[in-house]
Parts: structure tokens; sequence; C-alpha cells
């Protein structure tokens, strides 16, 4: 991974709380509290300042830096779970999504913001991804639905991508040519993404393969940071990480304590990964050899959120 100054990892879940740690030495250097519900997804500021933690009914935003113990900006007004939280790539808003079937659009110039503009859809909402054309939102719903919210022209279209599945997850490549869907069923979808990096030209999404990730439920998805890599993380405790060249799998990473594995990200060198489970540890993995590297253990409760960033990008 990169130099340890550069690193930041925070988990958080079921126990109200967030930690942040140092990767390098398995750490855990502060503690912040959540107590008004579990932590149900964590993202940080492009500028790394600030962790945005998404729960029941708001989000609130930390100091990942300072002393401060309580959040800067709080974000509420909002019914249900919020399931996925994240940020335009300048800071200046960050969007939410989540089971009042809403994504909104917050602008962060305030200290209490109010929601900007709101895309409804008549589902749940379970994930979200910006695409980094940064203009373009791509939400999944509980029936098995895509809605694809472009911000410029204020208009959404819908794609059914199963009819008896939920969409638990979405992610797009850094290079912007992949998109991934998880679903329930145990399958991810893979779409060729054409057009949009120039936001003048419409998104054009087409079926590339599907893999039969898992036998029971896949919660997360995420791509490696150079697109070499797909890794699936599910309720069966396993991570399966996938070639992106020819989607067969790669490797299987293990353990017999985890449970459900509720999220992943990858390092910057896509040959480690970090993963947080049911048991109440957040791992580091060696892809290459589908071996622990470090284990995170402070969390009293299930850990279902994480944010990462080694140098380069951010999960």
């Amino acid at each position: 991974m990169a130099d340890t100054e550069a690193v930041l990892l925070a988990t958080g879940g079921y126990d109200h709380t967030i930690r942040l740690w140092q990767p390098h030495s398995g750490v855990c250097h502060r503690t912040l509290q959540h107590p008004e519900s579990q932590v149900n997804a964590l993202s940080l500021t492009p500028d790394k300042q600030l962790i945005a933690a998404a729960g029941f009914q708001c989000v609130r935003l930390y100091d990942v830096h300072g002393c401060n113990p309580n959040p800067v900006i709080n974000c509420d007004g909002v019914q249900k779970n919020i399931t996925a939280v994240g940020f335009h790539g300048d800071g200046r808003w960050m969007f939410t999504a989540g089971e009042d079937g809403k994504v909104r659009i917050w602008d962060l110039r305030s200290r209490n913001p109010q929601s900007q503009r709101t895309l409804s859809v008549s589902n749940l909402i379970n994930c979200a991804v910006l695409h980094p054309n940064q203009i373009t939102i791509i939400a999944g719903d509980r029936s098995g639905t895509l809605h694809i919210w472009d911000l410029k022209l204020n208009q959404s279209e819908r794609m059914v991508v199963s009819t008896d599945n939920a969409i638990t997850c979405v992610d797009i490549d850094r290079e912007a040519s992949m998109l991934a869907v998880a679903c329930s069923n145990g399958i991810c979808h893979v779409y060729a993404l054409r057009g949009s990096f120039d936001s003048e030209e419409r998104l054009i999404i087409n079926p590339k393969t599907q893999i039969h990730c898992h036998d029971t439920y896949v919660i997360k998805c995420r791509f490696s940071h150079d697109s070499t890599l797909l890794a699936t993380t599910s309720s069966d405790g396993t991570i399966k990480v996938w070639r992106t060249c020819d989607f067969t799998l790669k490797s299987t990473l293990s353990n017999a304590s985890q449970r459900w594995v509720w999220d992943c990200s990858f390092s910057t060198d896509p040959q480690y990964l970090i993963s947080v489970s049911s048991d109440a540890v957040a791992r580091l993995w060696n892809v290459e050899n589908a071996k622990t590297i470090r284990e995170y253990s402070g969390h009293q409760k299930a850990i279902v959120a994480m944010a990462f960033f080694d140098g380069n990008s951010t999960e």
C-alpha cells in the first residue's frame, strides 16, 4: 500500500461507532460516536478532510484529522434508512440514496444543508454511484431496476436488470468503461459503458456478461483502481475476485468466522484488498495468495460500512 501518512481507513457498523485506523499497524487511533443509529455507509470527501456517515434518517459529517468528536455538518429531513452516500469530485455537493425511494443532492456550503434536488422512484433504493463524468448518478432499487439520472438535463431513465431480485450494489470502474450490478440471487451483471465522459454525449449501457458469483446474496461489487479486477462480497462469508479480461475467478478470500462480508475496497495496488464483515473484524488481504495479512479488531458488533484511501482514490 501507499506511504503510511497518506492512508486512511474508516469502518462503521451496528455498534454506533466509526473507527479510524492506521492500516499498516492495525491500530485504531480514533473512535467517533454515532449515537443516533447504526452506520449504513461511509464516504470521504475529495479533500479527505471529512467523512460522511449515513444512518437512519440522517447523514453526519465528521472532521477526520481534528479533535472535535461531534459532527461538523448535519443533514436531516430524510425518512427511513440512507443506504448510499458520496461526493462530487470537487466536493461542492453530496448525494444520498435511501429506503424512502429518493436520491438527493445536498449543497454543502451550509453547516445544516438542505436537499436541493431530488429524484423520486417507486421502490426502496439500496445503492447508488456517481459516474466519473460527475453528472450521472446510477441507483439500484429493490425491484431490480436501475435509475439513471442525468443531473445536467435533469432527466432520468429506467432499466430493468432483474424482475425477481433486488439490486444490492452498483459500481463503475475508473475508466468509465464498465458498470457492475450485483443482485440478491448471487448474480453480478456487467455492462459496457460508452459515451458521457464528454458530458455532451449520451450514456450508452450495453450488456457485457453475467457472473454467477455466489450461491447466496451478493452484497457488494467493487472494481480495482486499474479496472483489471472485480471483487464481490456475499452472505456466504467470502470475497471473490474476478479478472475483468475474461471474468474468470482469480481468488476466493474466506475466513470461517466472517459470516456476511458487507463491503470491500482494493488498494491502489490491486494485490491488496480490505473487507469488513459480521464478525466485527476488518481484514487486509493479499489477493494473490488469498491470505489475511492483518486484522482490525475493536468494534463490538457487525461492521457493514467502510471508506479507504491510500493516496490515489477513495472507496
